[in-house]
């Protein structure tokens, strides 16, 4: 949460408006809207009920009305504090930020602060940096023992006290869901190529051993796109990813799970006739694509530029279709080419043909997770879940 956007959850509550509330603000309707729906998800408590453009409180919103207005007094009295005149404008700064500042402030030091919290010095060094630069303050100086408080800092430092004890009473009633979240691992995964694709057995064996050695710890597995994937972890809407690329993107830590073969699939006929010719084979028959969001379009597009030139290239007939079965299915039934892992397309019932494409060309799958973020020794109990159960991957690396 934000302090942004409690103001604005106030101003809705004090002008009984969206749109007002946007005029009074300077901010588009949209941009208030969301702030409520931010705030009514993070309470876990309806707030408003919508009537066209009006909204009406609820009787939650009624009985939390004057902790809202408390809070928001609270926030403009610590901005004043700051920057020694009222605001005209609020910075983002959110209410983590500002625990982690009284945390330091109480400890003395930001290495004792940070082994407390569990985050790296430096990621909490450069989170007071940016609450600094937004506060227009300084707040911390250093000392032979750690650090000092500046006084503007001392200052604050009730302000900041009372809107965490406000904020805390506000969302009292949604410990139980808090304790919850606290409590369950989110993992996101690329989009399986079937029921029977390695991917789904690593995953299916991961959420079995996961529930059975951790029962009290819940772990959420949802699948998306690879550029979906890096943005979720980004937003810290996943712990961890599981991801069909090779290497490990920048700000990220991350475990090579497992490798496997690409093959080049297609119509028998085709494949037998000219699969000594791949530059006419690929010209031959359309070819059927994952989009450029997924890691697997990546090995594709690195094998058809090193096997086509560009005039080549131009002949060629790429489908993009987001889903591997329908893919499989163009393959099996429409005469269509596609590159894809050996091991998804041999458990198919009845498997298309096949050209190996040798070492160079192969399906990496990398668990990786936000640097400083999560244990590495939880990624390696995932992986190791992950290899469990029948039919483990036998190309996957030591």
């Amino acid at each position: 949460m934000d302090i942004a956007t409690i103001l604005l959850v106030e101003a809705v509550m004090r002008e009984g408006g969206i749109r007002r509330a946007a005029t009074l603000s300077s901010r588009a309707p949209s941009s208030v809207s969301a702030a409520v729906r931010r705030f009514e998800q993070a309470v876990s408590i309806p707030l408003f009920r919508r009537d066209g453009g009006l909204v009406a409180l609820t009787l939650e919103a009624r009985a939390r009305q004057a902790d809202v207005t408390e809070a928001s007094a609270t926030i403009r009295a610590l901005l004043t504090t700051a920057s020694g005149e009222p605001p005209t404008a609020i910075p983002p700064v959110g209410l983590v930020a500002l625990d982690r500042f009284v945390r330091i402030a109480r400890a003395g030091s930001i290495r004792a602060a940070a082994r407390t919290l569990g985050l790296g010095q430096p990621q909490l060094t450069r989170q007071i940096a940016d609450l600094e630069r937004h506060l227009q303050c300084r707040l911390l100086g250093r000392s032979h023992g750690g650090i000092v408080c500046t006084p503007t800092a001392l200052g604050i430092i009730p302000e900041v006290e009372r809107l965490l004890d406000i904020w805390a009473r506000l969302t009292r009633a949604s410990a139980d869901r808090f304790r919850r979240d606290v409590t369950t691992w989110r993992l996101g995964a690329v989009m399986p190529l079937g029921p029977e694709s390695e991917i789904a057995r690593m995953l299916a064996a991961l959420t079995a051993t996961w529930h059975r050695s951790r029962p009290r710890q819940s772990l959420f597995i949802s699948s998306t796109t690879a550029d979906e994937l890096l943005a979720g972890l980004k937003s810290r809407r996943f712990d961890a990813a599981l991801l069909d690329i090779a290497g490990i993107p920048p700000d990220f830590d991350g475990r090579l799970v497992s490798e496997t073969a690409l093959v080049l699939a297609g119509p028998a006929p085709a494949l037998s006739e000219m699969g000594g010719d791949l530059p006419r084979l690929l010209a031959t028959c359309p070819i059927a694509v994952p989009s450029v969001r997924s890691g697997l379009r990546r090995e594709v597009t690195r094998f058809l530029d090193d096997t086509l030139t560009e005039h080549e290239h131009r002949r060629v007939t790429l489908v993009e279709v987001d889903s591997i079965p329908v893919i499989i299915n163009l393959v099996s039934h429409h005469g269509y080419l596609s590159v894809l892992p050996e091991t998804s397309l041999s458990r198919v019932q009845r498997p298309p043909a096949m050209i190996r494409l040798g070492p160079l060309y192969r399906q990496s799958l990398t668990l990786i997770w936000p640097r400083g973020a999560f244990s590495s020794e939880v990624g390696d109990l995932m992986i190791g879940m992950m290899k469990t159960g029948p039919q483990a991957a036998t190309a996957s690396p030591a």
